[in-house]
């Protein structure tokens, strides 16, 4: 895991619309009952099916036991990278299996056809049963038009709901204030009061940070806050976006003050290269929004002797609490050995590996059987993981748009708020250069998709 505070990474890559190539042609039929061995290939042969995903996540060793299970499989690991995998599937030469954030992903996928709808394995599976799967999943489904319904094109292998909050009672405690109830939802308006009341400065320097809200995820949080107020920032054929409505003109200007407090790391403000989590270690950091996952890095710290695990903020009069992330595997459309790639696929997501990541605490089971795997040792373990089970009541799906990635948007909007606030912009204005600079993306990249 990364020391970065944001929810671990998004697909990374170019800051325009990503994966320009089309899978084209018919999807491969989906073969038998899994047995280890591929469709394509003879009897008795190996298959080596390659996995493109984070080398933090999987190794060579840790993949031993599913080969010493599966002796017809072989698995390749290959290291994450988009201008590889953009030339991979350019070339047809694809991988079997691709780590991807299904929250901002999915849509991209199916709308381009890359990536293999997998409902007819789900329906034959005994280890990976659609009645378990945590309702994070439906990220990885997309129907054309909403996320949530049509085919699954993927799952989680954890996840989190990526506006809850992480409070350091040590900070608090020094600046003299309350600890807010960590169960009812602060408003934004009262989380930005308590970040500026333990905010520390000394000659003229920040000493204590009391607020980390809005740094690495700008875009989806602005989406959330939007529609807890009842609004959505995509138009309904998800091909523009509109941020001068009244609501997300609101969360503009919410987001203006939060950054000109200087309370925490911000567009104006960047967080320094190794994240926000080694400050708040070190109580400099008073609340980062970052998501249960964030405890994985906390446990074994002796921070963990004076932390909370609090529910999401609330901004409007809904209460939403959404996952960013919702990191999984996709099978490729042009995938050559996708019965072995789905028996991997079994194994990581419902096997062993399942299990093991449940017990770490690096985030929520993406299976509701495994939910009773979270550790609760510990006095902070057993305090989030309660908090955390309250908080499954509010979880939110958002639809994001096929037609840019997420990274893309999240650049041109960071670079207009930047711009717009450094130059003291009314929120109108710098709703509008949001606009242009956003649909212009979303307009390139539709053109590319038809």
């Amino acid at each position: 895991m990364p020391s970065n505070t944001t929810r671990r990474t998004f697909l990374r890559g170019a800051t325009a619309t990503a994966f320009a190539v089309t899978a084209g042609g018919a999807l491969a039929s989906c073969a038998g009952s899994v047995n280890g061995k591929s469709s394509q290939s003879g009897e008795g042969q190996t298959v080596t099916i390659k996995v493109m995903t984070n080398t933090g996540e999987l190794t060579p060793e840790a993949v031993k036991p599913f080969e010493q299970a599966h002796p017809g499989i072989m698995v390749q690991l290959i290291a994450y990278d988009d201008t590889r995998l953009n030339a991979m599937l350019a070339a047809g030469d694809v991988p079997d299996l691709v780590r991807g954030a299904g929250a901002s992903i999915t849509p991209y996928l199916a709308a381009n056809k890359l990536a293999h709808p997998l409902d007819d394995y789900f329906s034959r599976s005994t280890v990976l049963k659609v009645d378990d799967l945590a309702p994070v999943n439906d990220l990885w489904r997309f129907d054309g038009a909403e996320q949530g319904a049509g085919p699954r094109y993927g799952m989680a292998k954890d996840y989190s709901q990526d506006t809850t909050l992480w409070l350091n009672t040590k900070v608090f405690e020094e600046a003299g204030v309350v600890l807010p109830d960590v169960t009812s939802p602060l408003t934004y308006e009262q989380l930005l009061a308590l970040g500026q009341k333990l905010t520390k400065r000394s000659a003229g320097r920040i000493q204590t940070y009391g607020l980390d809200m809005l740094n690495g995820n700008v875009f989806p949080k602005l989406m959330t806050m939007v529609a807890s107020a009842g609004g959505s920032i995509f138009a309904g054929d998800l091909q523009s976006v509109d941020f001068s409505s009244a609501e997300a003109q609101d969360a503009i200007a919410f987001y203006g003050e939060f950054a000109r407090a200087d309370i925490g790391a911000s567009v104006l403000a960047p967080p320094p290269e190794t994240g926000t989590l080694p400050l708040f270690k070190a109580d400099r950091y008073g609340i980062l929004a970052n998501g249960y996952w964030l405890g994985g890095g906390l446990y074994a710290d002796p921070v963990a002797e004076h932390i909370r695990f609090a529910t999401a903020p609330q901004f409007g009069t809904t209460r939403i609490s959404p996952c960013f992330g919702a990191t999984g595997l996709w099978m490729p459309a042009k995938a050559k050995n996708k019965d072995a790639a789905w028996a991997f696929f079994e194994w990581f997501m419902g096997g062993e590996p399942a299990k093991a990541r449940a017990a770490s605490g690096w985030g929520l089971p993406a299976l509701k059987s495994l939910e009773g795997e979270l550790p609760i040792e510990k006095p902070a373990q057993k305090q989030s993981a309660e908090v955390q089970r309250a908080e499954l009541a509010h979880f939110s799906t958002l639809t994001f748009s096929p037609y840019a990635k997420i990274d893309a948007l999240e650049a041109a909007l960071t670079q207009q708020l930047a711009v717009g606030l450094q130059g003291r912009h009314s929120t109108g204005r710098i709703a509008d250069a949001i606009n242009d600079k956003v649909n212009a993306l979303l307009k390139q990249g539709a053109e590319i998709t038809r």
